[in-house]
Protein backbone atom coordinates (compact mmCIF):
# COMPACT_ATOMS: atom_id res chain seq x y z
CA UNK A 1 0.00 0.00 0.00
CA UNK A 2 1.94 3.36 -1.10
CA UNK A 3 2.02 6.20 0.84
CA UNK A 4 1.31 8.53 -1.93
CA UNK A 5 -0.68 7.88 -5.45
CA UNK A 6 0.23 10.69 -7.75
CA UNK A 7 -2.62 10.92 -10.78
CA UNK A 8 -0.69 11.67 -14.16
CA UNK A 9 3.01 11.60 -15.21
CA UNK A 10 3.11 14.62 -16.40
CA UNK A 11 6.01 16.38 -16.14
CA UNK A 12 4.49 17.99 -12.60
CA UNK A 13 2.95 14.22 -11.79
CA UNK A 14 6.42 12.80 -12.14
CA UNK A 15 8.20 15.85 -10.26
CA UNK A 16 6.34 15.41 -7.29
CA UNK A 17 6.34 11.54 -7.17
CA UNK A 18 10.31 12.38 -7.34
CA UNK A 19 10.22 14.57 -4.27
CA UNK A 20 7.95 12.18 -2.11
CA UNK A 21 10.32 9.43 -2.94
CA UNK A 22 13.25 11.41 -1.65
CA UNK A 23 11.55 11.82 0.94
CA UNK A 24 11.37 8.08 2.03
CA UNK A 25 7.74 7.84 0.86
CA UNK A 26 6.31 4.83 -1.13
CA UNK A 27 4.95 6.38 -4.37
CA UNK A 28 2.55 5.01 -6.99
CA UNK A 29 2.24 7.26 -10.56
CA UNK A 30 -0.96 6.40 -12.60
CA UNK A 31 -1.18 7.30 -15.86
CA UNK A 32 -4.20 7.50 -18.55
CA UNK A 33 -2.01 7.36 -21.14
CA UNK A 34 0.09 4.26 -23.01
CA UNK A 35 3.10 5.87 -22.19
CA UNK A 36 4.73 8.43 -19.84
CA UNK A 37 5.01 11.97 -19.74
CA UNK A 38 2.05 14.35 -20.37
CA UNK A 39 2.76 16.77 -22.54
CA UNK A 40 6.44 16.28 -22.70
CA UNK A 41 6.72 12.94 -25.33
CA UNK A 42 8.11 12.72 -28.69
CA UNK A 43 8.02 9.80 -31.34
CA UNK A 44 8.76 9.28 -35.18
CA UNK A 45 4.96 9.09 -36.25
CA UNK A 46 5.28 11.95 -39.22
CA UNK A 47 8.07 9.79 -40.75
CA UNK A 48 10.71 6.93 -38.91
CA UNK A 49 13.77 8.99 -39.81
CA UNK A 50 12.64 11.55 -38.09
CA UNK A 51 11.95 12.75 -34.29
CA UNK A 52 8.90 14.61 -33.40
CA UNK A 53 8.11 16.34 -30.26
CA UNK A 54 4.21 15.84 -29.87
CA UNK A 55 3.63 18.85 -27.91
CA UNK A 56 6.42 20.90 -26.13
CA UNK A 57 9.74 21.24 -27.40
CA UNK A 58 11.79 24.02 -25.88
CA UNK A 59 12.14 23.82 -22.20
CA UNK A 60 13.36 27.35 -20.93
CA UNK A 61 11.94 27.11 -17.92
CA UNK A 62 13.54 23.13 -16.99
CA UNK A 63 16.68 24.86 -17.82
CA UNK A 64 15.96 27.69 -14.91
CA UNK A 65 13.81 26.01 -12.75
CA UNK A 66 15.70 24.88 -9.15
CA UNK A 67 13.28 22.15 -8.67
CA UNK A 68 14.67 20.46 -11.91
CA UNK A 69 18.25 21.22 -11.30
CA UNK A 70 17.93 19.08 -8.00
CA UNK A 71 16.93 16.44 -9.20
CA UNK A 72 20.56 16.31 -11.21
CA UNK A 73 18.47 14.40 -14.55
CA UNK A 74 22.47 14.77 -16.57
CA UNK A 75 22.58 11.50 -14.07
CA UNK A 76 19.85 9.99 -15.40
CA UNK A 77 20.40 10.27 -19.10
CA UNK A 78 19.44 14.06 -19.80
CA UNK A 79 21.35 16.11 -21.82
CA UNK A 80 20.13 19.70 -23.42
CA UNK A 81 21.07 20.49 -26.93
CA UNK A 82 20.87 24.60 -28.05
CA UNK A 83 20.59 26.01 -31.82
CA UNK A 84 23.46 28.90 -32.52
CA UNK A 85 20.41 31.58 -32.12
CA UNK A 86 17.61 31.33 -29.11
CA UNK A 87 14.63 33.00 -31.10
CA UNK A 88 14.15 34.85 -34.28
CA UNK A 89 11.35 37.20 -35.38
CA UNK A 90 11.44 37.81 -39.06
CA UNK A 91 9.87 40.63 -40.69
CA UNK A 92 8.02 40.82 -44.77
CA UNK A 93 11.28 42.92 -45.58
CA UNK A 94 13.85 40.25 -45.20
CA UNK A 95 15.19 42.11 -41.79
CA UNK A 96 15.09 40.19 -38.77
CA UNK A 97 15.42 40.48 -34.59
CA UNK A 98 17.13 37.97 -33.37
CA UNK A 99 17.46 36.75 -29.15
CA UNK A 100 21.28 35.34 -29.35
CA UNK A 101 22.69 33.46 -26.62
CA UNK A 102 24.95 36.16 -25.23
CA UNK A 103 23.20 39.16 -24.33
CA UNK A 104 25.71 41.74 -26.21
CA UNK A 105 25.20 39.79 -29.63
CA UNK A 106 21.21 40.45 -29.15
CA UNK A 107 21.94 44.40 -28.38
CA UNK A 108 24.67 44.48 -30.94
CA UNK A 109 21.50 43.20 -33.29
CA UNK A 110 18.84 45.55 -32.03
CA UNK A 111 21.50 48.67 -32.41
CA UNK A 112 21.09 47.77 -35.83
CA UNK A 113 17.21 48.86 -35.75
CA UNK A 114 17.71 52.10 -33.69
CA UNK A 115 20.15 54.15 -32.19
CA UNK A 116 20.34 53.34 -28.33
CA UNK A 117 18.02 50.23 -28.39
CA UNK A 118 21.18 48.03 -27.78
CA UNK A 119 21.72 49.77 -24.52
CA UNK A 120 17.88 49.41 -23.76
CA UNK A 121 18.01 45.49 -24.03
CA UNK A 122 21.02 45.96 -21.53
CA UNK A 123 19.49 47.33 -19.09
CA UNK A 124 16.61 44.95 -19.29
CA UNK A 125 19.36 42.68 -19.10
CA UNK A 126 20.62 44.70 -16.02
CA UNK A 127 17.25 44.45 -13.70
CA UNK A 128 17.34 40.62 -14.41
CA UNK A 129 21.05 40.01 -13.45
CA UNK A 130 19.78 41.84 -10.00
CA UNK A 131 16.36 40.13 -9.50
CA UNK A 132 16.56 37.04 -11.30
CA UNK A 133 16.91 34.06 -8.43
CA UNK A 134 14.71 36.01 -6.35
CA UNK A 135 11.98 36.15 -8.99
CA UNK A 136 12.37 32.71 -10.14
CA UNK A 137 12.30 31.52 -6.23
CA UNK A 138 9.03 33.25 -5.91
CA UNK A 139 7.53 31.39 -8.65
CA UNK A 140 8.77 28.31 -8.22
CA UNK A 141 7.57 28.35 -4.04
CA UNK A 142 4.48 28.11 -3.13
CA UNK A 143 1.98 30.84 -2.58
CA UNK A 144 2.59 33.81 -1.13
CA UNK A 145 6.53 33.61 -1.83
CA UNK A 146 7.49 35.45 1.55
CA UNK A 147 11.56 34.99 1.46
CA UNK A 148 11.33 35.42 -1.87
CA UNK A 149 9.40 38.95 -2.28
CA UNK A 150 11.04 40.36 1.29
CA UNK A 151 14.47 39.94 -0.81
CA UNK A 152 12.96 41.57 -3.92
CA UNK A 153 11.45 44.27 -1.73
CA UNK A 154 14.50 45.58 -0.14
CA UNK A 155 16.59 45.32 -3.10
CA UNK A 156 13.89 47.77 -4.57
CA UNK A 157 13.07 50.41 -1.59
CA UNK A 158 11.71 53.38 -2.79
CA UNK A 159 11.17 54.73 -6.08
CA UNK A 160 12.83 51.90 -8.02
CA UNK A 161 10.42 49.22 -7.05
CA UNK A 162 7.16 51.10 -8.08
CA UNK A 163 9.05 51.74 -11.37
CA UNK A 164 9.28 48.04 -12.18
CA UNK A 165 6.32 47.27 -10.21
CA UNK A 166 4.60 49.27 -12.87
CA UNK A 167 6.73 48.16 -15.79
CA UNK A 168 5.66 44.35 -14.75
CA UNK A 169 2.14 45.45 -15.10
CA UNK A 170 2.33 47.14 -18.84
CA UNK A 171 0.70 45.56 -21.70
CA UNK A 172 3.81 44.44 -23.72
CA UNK A 173 2.90 47.27 -26.67
CA UNK A 174 3.27 50.06 -24.15
CA UNK A 175 6.25 48.20 -22.67
CA UNK A 176 7.58 47.97 -25.83
CA UNK A 177 6.91 51.53 -26.93
CA UNK A 178 8.42 53.06 -23.97
CA UNK A 179 12.13 50.86 -24.19
CA UNK A 180 13.02 50.72 -27.71
CA UNK A 181 12.75 52.98 -30.84
CA UNK A 182 12.72 50.63 -33.28
CA UNK A 183 10.84 47.60 -34.31
CA UNK A 184 12.81 44.36 -33.27
CA UNK A 185 13.54 44.94 -29.82
CA UNK A 186 9.15 45.32 -29.17
CA UNK A 187 9.08 41.95 -31.26
CA UNK A 188 11.08 40.19 -29.08
CA UNK A 189 8.56 41.35 -26.40
CA UNK A 190 5.53 40.60 -27.70
CA UNK A 191 6.31 37.72 -29.42
CA UNK A 192 7.51 36.11 -26.34
CA UNK A 193 4.20 37.17 -24.47
CA UNK A 194 1.98 35.34 -27.24
CA UNK A 195 4.08 32.37 -25.72
CA UNK A 196 0.71 32.87 -23.54
CA UNK A 197 -2.46 33.32 -24.12
CA UNK A 198 -1.42 37.15 -23.66
CA UNK A 199 -2.77 40.05 -25.78
CA UNK A 200 -0.14 42.68 -26.79
CA UNK A 201 -2.54 45.30 -24.67
CA UNK A 202 -3.46 42.55 -22.06
CA UNK A 203 -2.02 44.35 -18.66
CA UNK A 204 1.01 42.41 -17.07
CA UNK A 205 1.96 41.22 -20.90
CA UNK A 206 4.67 43.18 -20.51
CA UNK A 207 6.19 41.63 -17.60
CA UNK A 208 5.62 38.20 -18.77
CA UNK A 209 7.66 38.91 -22.24
CA UNK A 210 9.92 40.44 -20.16
CA UNK A 211 10.56 36.90 -18.10
CA UNK A 212 10.42 34.61 -20.96
CA UNK A 213 12.98 37.07 -22.97
CA UNK A 214 14.86 37.00 -19.84
CA UNK A 215 15.21 33.48 -19.55
CA UNK A 216 15.54 33.06 -22.88
CA UNK A 217 18.88 35.64 -23.23
CA UNK A 218 20.11 33.24 -20.00
CA UNK A 219 19.44 30.12 -20.38
CA UNK A 220 18.24 29.50 -24.04
CA UNK A 221 15.83 27.62 -25.17
CA UNK A 222 17.29 24.24 -24.80
CA UNK A 223 15.74 20.91 -25.92
CA UNK A 224 16.64 17.23 -25.12
CA UNK A 225 19.04 15.43 -27.30
CA UNK A 226 16.54 13.14 -29.12
CA UNK A 227 13.21 14.15 -28.41
CA UNK A 228 11.43 15.75 -25.48
CA UNK A 229 10.68 12.26 -24.48
CA UNK A 230 14.07 12.04 -22.80
CA UNK A 231 13.51 14.22 -20.26
CA UNK A 232 9.97 12.33 -19.38
CA UNK A 233 12.44 9.11 -20.01
CA UNK A 234 15.24 10.67 -16.62
CA UNK A 235 12.48 11.57 -14.60
CA UNK A 236 10.84 8.01 -15.02
CA UNK A 237 14.46 6.51 -14.70
CA UNK A 238 14.96 8.99 -11.05
CA UNK A 239 11.63 7.64 -9.62
CA UNK A 240 12.16 4.16 -10.01
CA UNK A 241 15.65 3.81 -9.07
CA UNK A 242 14.02 5.17 -6.00
CA UNK A 243 11.64 2.80 -5.26
CA UNK A 244 8.72 4.51 -6.89
CA UNK A 245 6.35 3.42 -9.67
CA UNK A 246 4.79 4.54 -12.87
CA UNK A 247 1.65 2.49 -14.43
CA UNK A 248 0.60 3.42 -17.78
CA UNK A 249 -2.97 2.99 -19.27
CA UNK A 250 -4.69 2.86 -15.42
CA UNK A 251 -7.00 5.44 -16.30
CA UNK A 252 -8.60 6.78 -12.68
CA UNK A 253 -12.03 7.67 -12.61
CA UNK A 254 -12.71 8.50 -8.77
CA UNK A 255 -10.80 9.96 -5.53
CA UNK A 256 -12.25 8.47 -2.66
CA UNK A 257 -13.22 9.83 0.05
CA UNK A 258 -13.87 8.97 3.84
CA UNK A 259 -14.74 11.60 6.68
CA UNK A 260 -13.44 14.75 4.33
CA UNK A 261 -10.07 13.11 3.78
CA UNK A 262 -8.47 11.19 0.13
CA UNK A 263 -8.02 7.63 1.09
CA UNK A 264 -7.36 6.53 -2.20
CA UNK A 265 -8.31 5.87 -5.83
CA UNK A 266 -9.91 3.84 -8.16
CA UNK A 267 -9.21 3.44 -11.52
CA UNK A 268 -11.28 2.72 -14.78
CA UNK A 269 -10.40 -1.44 -14.26
CA UNK A 270 -12.39 -0.86 -10.97
CA UNK A 271 -9.06 -1.43 -9.05
CA UNK A 272 -8.74 0.34 -6.08
CA UNK A 273 -5.62 1.82 -4.99
CA UNK A 274 -5.61 2.98 -1.29
CA UNK A 275 -3.07 5.76 -0.39
CA UNK A 276 -1.46 5.70 3.56
CA UNK A 277 -0.77 9.47 2.84
CA UNK A 278 -1.74 11.59 0.47
CA UNK A 279 -2.93 11.85 -3.14
CA UNK A 280 -1.51 14.20 -5.67
CA UNK A 281 -3.39 14.77 -9.11
CA UNK A 282 -1.68 16.45 -11.88
CA UNK A 283 -5.25 16.89 -13.54
CA UNK A 284 -6.66 19.46 -14.90
CA UNK A 285 -9.03 21.97 -12.38
CA UNK A 286 -12.29 20.96 -13.68
CA UNK A 287 -11.50 17.34 -14.59
CA UNK A 288 -10.64 17.27 -10.75
CA UNK A 289 -13.62 19.49 -8.78
CA UNK A 290 -16.87 18.07 -9.56
CA UNK A 291 -14.83 14.82 -11.89
CA UNK A 292 -12.59 12.86 -9.77
CA UNK A 293 -14.08 14.57 -6.60
CA UNK A 294 -17.90 14.55 -6.40
CA UNK A 295 -18.88 17.50 -5.87
CA UNK A 296 -20.72 16.98 -2.77
CA UNK A 297 -17.39 17.18 -0.68
CA UNK A 298 -16.74 20.89 -1.78
CA UNK A 299 -18.35 24.00 -0.68
CA UNK A 300 -20.87 25.50 -2.49
CA UNK A 301 -18.83 29.04 -2.91
CA UNK A 302 -15.84 26.70 -4.22
CA UNK A 303 -18.36 25.14 -7.31
CA UNK A 304 -19.47 28.75 -7.83
CA UNK A 305 -16.41 30.12 -8.51
CA UNK A 306 -15.61 27.35 -10.53
CA UNK A 307 -17.81 28.20 -13.14
CA UNK A 308 -15.84 31.02 -13.81
CA UNK A 309 -12.47 29.21 -14.59
CA UNK A 310 -11.24 30.32 -18.00
CA UNK A 311 -9.21 28.12 -20.05
CA UNK A 312 -6.03 29.55 -21.89
CA UNK A 313 -6.19 29.69 -26.16
CA UNK A 314 -7.22 26.87 -28.19
CA UNK A 315 -3.97 25.65 -29.77
CA UNK A 316 -3.53 24.13 -33.83
CA UNK A 317 -0.24 22.50 -34.33
CA UNK A 318 1.33 20.93 -37.13
CA UNK A 319 4.73 18.73 -37.76
CA UNK A 320 6.24 17.83 -40.60
CA UNK A 321 9.39 16.20 -41.95
CA UNK A 322 11.17 18.46 -44.37
CA UNK A 323 13.86 17.11 -46.99
CA UNK A 324 15.59 20.61 -46.40
CA UNK A 325 16.20 23.38 -44.23
CA UNK A 326 13.71 26.35 -44.29
CA UNK A 327 14.06 28.45 -47.27
CA UNK A 328 13.84 31.96 -45.12
CA UNK A 329 14.29 35.10 -46.69
CA UNK A 330 15.91 36.40 -43.50
CA UNK A 331 18.99 34.34 -43.18
CA UNK A 332 19.28 34.76 -39.27
CA UNK A 333 16.62 32.89 -39.04
CA UNK A 334 18.15 29.44 -40.54
CA UNK A 335 20.12 29.12 -36.91
CA UNK A 336 16.97 29.90 -34.54
CA UNK A 337 15.80 27.05 -33.17
CA UNK A 338 12.25 29.07 -32.39
CA UNK A 339 11.01 31.73 -35.04
CA UNK A 340 7.90 33.79 -34.53
CA UNK A 341 6.07 34.83 -37.85
CA UNK A 342 3.61 37.85 -37.81
CA UNK A 343 3.59 40.88 -39.48
CA UNK A 344 5.19 43.25 -36.49
CA UNK A 345 2.92 43.82 -33.56
CA UNK A 346 0.24 45.01 -35.41
CA UNK A 347 0.01 41.52 -36.73
CA UNK A 348 -0.35 40.25 -33.03
CA UNK A 349 -2.66 42.81 -31.82
CA UNK A 350 -4.71 41.32 -34.69
CA UNK A 351 -4.39 37.82 -34.64
CA UNK A 352 -5.30 38.15 -30.66
CA UNK A 353 -8.15 40.54 -31.23
CA UNK A 354 -9.38 37.88 -34.07
CA UNK A 355 -9.51 34.82 -31.46
CA UNK A 356 -11.10 37.51 -28.63
CA UNK A 357 -14.24 38.25 -31.32
CA UNK A 358 -14.47 34.12 -31.97
CA UNK A 359 -12.84 34.22 -35.51
CA UNK A 360 -10.43 31.76 -36.89
CA UNK A 361 -7.39 34.23 -37.55
CA UNK A 362 -6.90 34.43 -41.09
CA UNK A 363 -2.79 34.83 -40.60
CA UNK A 364 -2.15 33.33 -37.70
CA UNK A 365 0.57 34.29 -35.36
CA UNK A 366 2.46 30.82 -35.67
CA UNK A 367 5.84 29.69 -33.39
CA UNK A 368 7.66 27.66 -35.97
CA UNK A 369 10.09 24.45 -34.67
CA UNK A 370 13.22 23.59 -36.40
CA UNK A 371 14.13 21.10 -34.05
CA UNK A 372 17.40 19.65 -35.66
CA UNK A 373 18.82 23.25 -35.85
CA UNK A 374 18.55 22.42 -32.22
CA UNK A 375 19.67 19.30 -31.90
CA UNK A 376 20.78 17.61 -34.64
CA UNK A 377 19.95 14.07 -33.69
CA UNK A 378 16.45 14.81 -34.78
CA UNK A 379 16.66 13.83 -38.29
CA UNK A 380 19.09 13.12 -41.53
CA UNK A 381 21.98 15.94 -42.22
CA UNK A 382 20.58 18.29 -44.19
CA UNK A 383 17.16 18.07 -43.51
CA UNK A 384 15.13 19.52 -40.72
CA UNK A 385 12.35 18.14 -38.19
CA UNK A 386 9.72 21.03 -37.44
CA UNK A 387 6.87 21.73 -36.26
CA UNK A 388 4.42 24.93 -35.89
CA UNK A 389 1.31 25.59 -33.75
CA UNK A 390 -1.02 28.56 -33.32
CA UNK A 391 -3.80 29.62 -31.60
CA UNK A 392 -7.74 29.54 -32.54
CA UNK A 393 -11.09 30.34 -30.48
CA UNK A 394 -12.55 27.23 -28.05
CA UNK A 395 -15.71 28.27 -29.41
CA UNK A 396 -15.24 29.43 -33.02
CA UNK A 397 -17.94 32.21 -34.14
CA UNK A 398 -16.59 32.72 -37.73
CA UNK A 399 -13.61 32.14 -39.92
CA UNK A 400 -11.69 35.50 -40.47
CA UNK A 401 -10.15 33.57 -44.00
CA UNK A 402 -11.55 32.39 -46.87
CA UNK A 403 -12.24 28.51 -45.64
CA UNK A 404 -15.53 28.94 -43.34
CA UNK A 405 -13.89 27.08 -40.35
CA UNK A 406 -16.71 26.24 -38.20
CA UNK A 407 -14.36 24.31 -35.18
CA UNK A 408 -16.18 20.89 -36.27
CA UNK A 409 -12.48 19.74 -36.87
CA UNK A 410 -13.10 17.12 -39.41
CA UNK A 411 -10.56 15.94 -42.03
CA UNK A 412 -11.25 19.13 -44.23
CA UNK A 413 -11.16 21.71 -41.71
CA UNK A 414 -7.65 20.30 -40.39
CA UNK A 415 -6.09 20.36 -43.46
CA UNK A 416 -7.62 23.92 -44.38
CA UNK A 417 -6.10 24.98 -41.26
CA UNK A 418 -2.90 23.52 -41.85
CA UNK A 419 -2.58 24.71 -45.20
CA UNK A 420 -3.25 28.27 -43.85
CA UNK A 421 -0.20 27.94 -41.64
CA UNK A 422 1.79 26.51 -44.26
CA UNK A 423 1.22 29.70 -46.29
CA UNK A 424 1.99 32.15 -43.47
CA UNK A 425 5.08 30.42 -43.20
CA UNK A 426 5.65 30.61 -46.94
CA UNK A 427 5.43 34.11 -47.19
CA UNK A 428 8.07 34.53 -44.92
CA UNK A 429 10.30 31.09 -46.47
CA UNK A 430 9.22 31.04 -50.43
CA UNK A 431 9.87 26.99 -51.30
CA UNK A 432 8.72 25.91 -48.08
CA UNK A 433 5.89 23.86 -49.10
CA UNK A 434 8.19 21.98 -51.60
CA UNK A 435 10.46 20.54 -48.87
CA UNK A 436 7.59 19.28 -47.02
CA UNK A 437 8.24 15.14 -47.23
CA UNK A 438 5.08 14.93 -44.83
CA UNK A 439 2.93 16.16 -42.26
CA UNK A 440 1.14 15.34 -39.44
CA UNK A 441 -1.96 17.61 -38.22
CA UNK A 442 -2.82 18.15 -34.11
CA UNK A 443 -6.00 19.85 -34.03
CA UNK A 444 -7.61 20.92 -30.73
CA UNK A 445 -9.65 17.70 -30.32
CA UNK A 446 -7.00 15.38 -31.38
CA UNK A 447 -4.30 17.07 -28.82
CA UNK A 448 -6.70 16.70 -25.89
CA UNK A 449 -7.38 12.98 -26.87
CA UNK A 450 -3.98 12.26 -26.62
CA UNK A 451 -3.88 14.39 -23.01
CA UNK A 452 -6.69 15.21 -21.14
CA UNK A 453 -5.35 17.96 -19.90
CA UNK A 454 -5.00 19.75 -22.44
CA UNK A 455 -8.59 20.75 -22.81
CA UNK A 456 -9.75 21.33 -26.52
CA UNK A 457 -5.78 22.18 -26.87
CA UNK A 458 -5.34 24.45 -24.03
CA UNK A 459 -1.31 23.83 -22.91
CA UNK A 460 -1.09 26.29 -19.86
CA UNK A 461 -3.90 24.67 -17.23
CA UNK A 462 -6.19 27.96 -17.65
CA UNK A 463 -5.87 31.63 -18.92
CA UNK A 464 -2.51 33.01 -17.83
CA UNK A 465 -4.29 36.79 -17.38
CA UNK A 466 -3.84 38.30 -14.33
CA UNK A 467 -7.56 37.56 -12.71
CA UNK A 468 -6.92 34.48 -13.08
CA UNK A 469 -2.84 33.96 -11.51
CA UNK A 470 -1.12 34.25 -7.68
CA UNK A 471 -3.80 34.08 -5.21
CA UNK A 472 -6.71 34.07 -8.00
CA UNK A 473 -5.05 30.41 -9.59
CA UNK A 474 -6.87 28.22 -10.11
CA UNK A 475 -9.99 29.88 -7.84
CA UNK A 476 -10.26 32.95 -6.16
CA UNK A 477 -8.79 32.79 -2.18
CA UNK A 478 -6.46 29.45 -3.45
CA UNK A 479 -3.14 30.03 -4.58
CA UNK A 480 -1.94 27.08 -2.73
CA UNK A 481 -2.04 23.28 -3.96
CA UNK A 482 -4.29 22.18 -0.51
CA UNK A 483 -7.62 21.41 -1.76
CA UNK A 484 -11.08 21.72 0.00
CA UNK A 485 -10.36 17.11 1.02
CA UNK A 486 -7.74 16.92 2.98
CA UNK A 487 -4.68 14.87 1.75
CA UNK A 488 -5.07 15.53 -1.51
CA UNK A 489 -2.92 17.87 -3.58
CA UNK A 490 -3.46 20.01 -6.66
CA UNK A 491 -0.19 19.13 -8.59
CA UNK A 492 -0.96 20.65 -11.95
CA UNK A 493 -0.44 23.29 -14.49
CA UNK A 494 -3.75 24.39 -12.96
CA UNK A 495 -2.09 25.27 -9.99
CA UNK A 496 0.42 28.50 -9.07
CA UNK A 497 2.60 29.39 -10.77
CA UNK A 498 0.79 27.51 -14.02
CA UNK A 499 2.12 26.27 -17.25
CA UNK A 500 5.33 25.52 -18.50
CA UNK A 501 7.47 22.13 -18.16
CA UNK A 502 9.30 23.44 -14.80
CA UNK A 503 7.95 21.08 -12.30
CA UNK A 504 6.83 24.24 -9.33
CA UNK A 505 3.21 23.18 -9.19
CA UNK A 506 4.12 19.51 -8.85
CA UNK A 507 6.82 20.49 -6.32
CA UNK A 508 4.56 22.64 -4.10
CA UNK A 509 2.06 19.73 -3.83
CA UNK A 510 4.64 17.73 -2.87
CA UNK A 511 5.56 19.60 -0.45
CA UNK A 512 2.58 20.74 1.25
CA UNK A 513 1.85 16.91 1.68
CA UNK A 514 5.00 16.27 2.84
CA UNK A 515 4.29 19.52 5.75
CA UNK A 516 1.03 17.84 5.98
CA UNK A 517 0.42 16.35 9.98
CA UNK A 518 0.30 12.37 9.81
CA UNK A 519 -3.07 11.09 9.15
CA UNK A 520 -4.77 9.06 11.99
CA UNK A 521 -6.34 5.96 12.84
CA UNK A 522 -9.81 6.32 11.30
CA UNK A 523 -8.08 6.89 8.12
CA UNK A 524 -6.20 4.07 8.40
CA UNK A 525 -9.30 1.83 9.10
CA UNK A 526 -10.64 3.63 6.09
CA UNK A 527 -7.83 2.63 3.60
CA UNK A 528 -7.67 -0.86 4.82
CA UNK A 529 -11.63 -1.57 3.97
CA UNK A 530 -10.82 -0.19 0.93
CA UNK A 531 -8.36 -2.36 0.07
CA UNK A 532 -10.66 -5.29 0.97
CA UNK A 533 -13.59 -4.27 -0.42
CA UNK A 534 -11.36 -4.04 -3.66
CA UNK A 535 -9.53 -7.62 -3.37
CA UNK A 536 -12.99 -8.93 -2.69
CA UNK A 537 -14.52 -7.42 -5.79
CA UNK A 538 -17.08 -4.65 -4.19
CA UNK A 539 -16.89 -1.19 -5.14
CA UNK A 540 -15.79 0.38 -2.00
CA UNK A 541 -18.74 3.30 -0.37
CA UNK A 542 -17.70 6.12 -0.44
CA UNK A 543 -19.88 8.67 1.49
CA UNK A 544 -18.51 10.76 3.99
CA UNK A 545 -20.06 9.00 7.16
CA UNK A 546 -18.17 6.15 6.18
Amino acid sequence: MPDAVVIGAGPNGLVAANLLADAGWTVEVLEAQPEPGGAVRSDRGVHPDYVSDLFSAFYPLAAASPVMARFRLHEHGLRWSHAPSVLAHPLPDGRCAVLERRAEDTAAGLEAFAAGDGAAWRALCGVWDRLGPDILDSLFTPFPPVRSAARVAARLRGAGGLHLARTMLLPVRRLGEEEFEGEAGRLLLAGNALHADLAPEAAGSGGFGWLMSMLGQRYGFPVPAGGAGELTAALVRRLERRGGAVRCGERVTEIVVRAGRAVGVRAASGEAVPATRAVLADVSVPDLYGGLVDARYLPGRFLDDLRTFQWDFATFKVDWALDGRVPWTAAEASTAGTVHLADGVDGLTRFAAQIATGQVPDRPFVLFGQMTTADASRSPAGTESAWAYTHVPHRIKGDAGDDSLTGAWDKGEQEAMADRVEAQVERYAPGFRSRIRSRRILAPPTLESMNANLHGGAINGGTTAMHQQLIFRPLPGTGRPETPVKGLYLASAGAHPGGGVHGAPGANAARAALHSRPLGGVLSRAQRALSRRDRSGERAETSPEA
